[in-house]
């Protein structure tokens, strides 16, 4: 008879992205909601400005801080519903929600950019009258906002893609307001209207770069793509490394939520190797090489496999048709 032998991640399915939930979480959501009200505050006085300036450079980053916002209004709902626990069908709970919320705020980031490109390139051809020493205020102040928010949300956890999708939406907008403010001292000493579009344009860029990078990572998360720092050949590879370890397929390697990878595989040891041993080893190693501590390992003795095989008592279309590539020892001279 095989011997299948299935190991979950010692202590359960908490968090292991060296970031527990409670203490380190409340904390977290602490920071983020005194930078949702900076950021709240300040882009309600940036609106009203904005419009008596007729700037757009001012509306454009007044409107990249409501992205702001909403995007740390996102994290804070996506850490309460990823700290649910696991129940009924949701057999992960809800860690995902966090990889949704960072969806979304690169999602936002995109399409406000192309709106606002638009709105620049039209006044790139017909500039307004601009009122270059409110701009030029008015960005200073952005300014001095957005280094408090950005301090206070790198105090946050800012391995959850989360929190990091809040973090870049804030980042791109004190940048924004840096080009803001050149464009306002351009208009004040210059009179030169269409450096407040060129600095539109500007932000958009920055937008459409962390937008873009943030709906990249989620992507792979959502279609179950395995980490970009792991790669699942080399891991094969290394697992087949065992001594007793003849074969290794069905290897998947996905990430539940940010900083959560997962691994699943089917092992074959020799005949008589120790079944629970090999599969001790293997998580150790998966656990220190690559930091991955939730394993599901199925492990069997590859005589008694072939056997069953023959005898068509075993699944063939599960061995016969991996998925992925096969990762067998190399045979030993003699």
């Amino acid at each position: 008879m095989t011997s299948a032998h299935h190991a979950h991640e010692p202590g359960g399915h908490a968090g292991h992205g060296g970031h527990a939930h409670g203490v380190a979480a409340d904390a977290d959501r602490r920071w983020l909601a005194i930078a949702l009200t900076l950021i709240a505050s300040f882009m309600a006085i940036e609106v009203v400005i904005g419009i008596i300036a007729q700037s757009l450079a001012l509306i454009s980053d007044a409107a990249h801080m409501l992205t702001d916002a909403v995007s740390i209004v996102l994290a804070l709902i996506a850490m309460r519903l990823a700290a649910r626990p696991a129940r009924g069908g949701f057999t992960y709970g809800l860690k995902r929600a966090e990889i949704l919320s960072a969806q979304a705020n690169g999602l936002t980031l995109l399409l406000l950019g192309a709106w606002l490109a638009y709105e620049a390139v039209l006044r790139l051809i017909d500039p307004p009258e601009v009122e270059g020493g409110l701009v030029l205020g008015t960005a200073l102040a952005g300014i001095m906002v957005n280094i408090a928010a950005a301090w206070c949300i790198s105090k946050a956890n800012r391995t959850s893609l989360n929190v990091e999708g809040a973090y870049q939406h804030i980042l791109n907008d004190l940048f924004a307001f840096i080009g803001t403010a050149v464009a306002g001292l351009v208009v004040l000493l210059t009179g030169f209207a269409r450096a407040d579009a060129i600095a539109t344009l500007v932000v958009v860029v920055l937008m459409v770069r962390a937008g873009y990078g943030l709906v990249r990572e989620s992507g792979r998360i959502f279609l179950e793509a395995a980490p970009a720092h792991l790669d699942p050949d080399t891991i094969g590879d290394r697992l087949v490394a065992h001594g007793t370890v003849t074969e290794v397929h069905d290897l998947h390697v996905w990430t539940i939520t940010s900083g959560q990878p997962a691994l699943s595989a089917h092992v074959l040891v020799d005949p008589g190797a120790d079944c629970h041993t090999v599969r001790r080893d293997l998580e150790r190693t998966l656990h220190s090489d690559y930091g991955i501590s939730h394993t599901t390992l199925q492990v069997d003795h590859a005589a008694e496999y072939l056997l069953e095989v023959r005898a068509g008592a075993f699944d063939d279309a599960h061995c016969e048709t991996p998925h992925g590539p096969v990762h067998r020892e190399e045979p030993h001279p003699h």
